[in-house]
């Protein structure tokens, strides 16, 4: 279970409907005991290119910015310190899927990482829509998480 506020999900929104047609991307920043509890999120840019991704997957990746999201490596690790030096943890990143489900897809899974929470959010003709949340189980699997609202 993820536990956010509307303010939270109205970040992650706002962002979503800024960057369509192409994917947003962010960084969740909380607590995770029982569950995890949102803190911040962090809207990033997406730092997705192509061509570089290309030559580290060959010629499976022709996708761009429309269909992929990547944050850029020293962006999450001074996030990653940042919220060490508030005795806070990254618990998960959020990203769109503009004019496609806020199901996980395939590249998804394959750069997900165990124990966060992945947020996506549907935007359909530049319109936030659905939004859930997913974490991998032990099979590297994508299951959907529970989302509950905070105030």
């Amino acid at each position: 279970m993820i536990r956010l506020s509307q303010e939270h999900l109205q970040i992650i929104r706002t962002h979503a409907e800024s960057t369509y047609p192409d994917e947003c991307c962010g960084i969740i920043l909380g607590l995770a005991n029982e569950g995890k509890t949102v803190v911040e999120v962090i809207p990033t840019e997406n730092a997705w290119n192509t061509e570089a991704a290309s030559e580290f997957l060959g010629e499976r990746t022709t996708e761009s910015k429309r269909r992929q999201y990547a944050i850029a490596p020293e962006v999450m690790l001074k996030t990653q310190k940042q919220a060490r030096d508030r005795s806070l943890n990254i618990i998960g990143i959020f990203h769109s899927h503009p004019d496609h489900p806020a199901i996980p897809s395939e590249c998804d899974r394959l750069y997900a990482w165990q124990g966060y929470s992945y947020i996506i959010v549907s935007v359909q003709n530049s319109k936030a829509g659905e939004l859930k949340s997913w974490s991998l189980d032990n099979h590297h699997q994508f299951q959907a998480e529970e989302i509950e609202n905070i105030i």
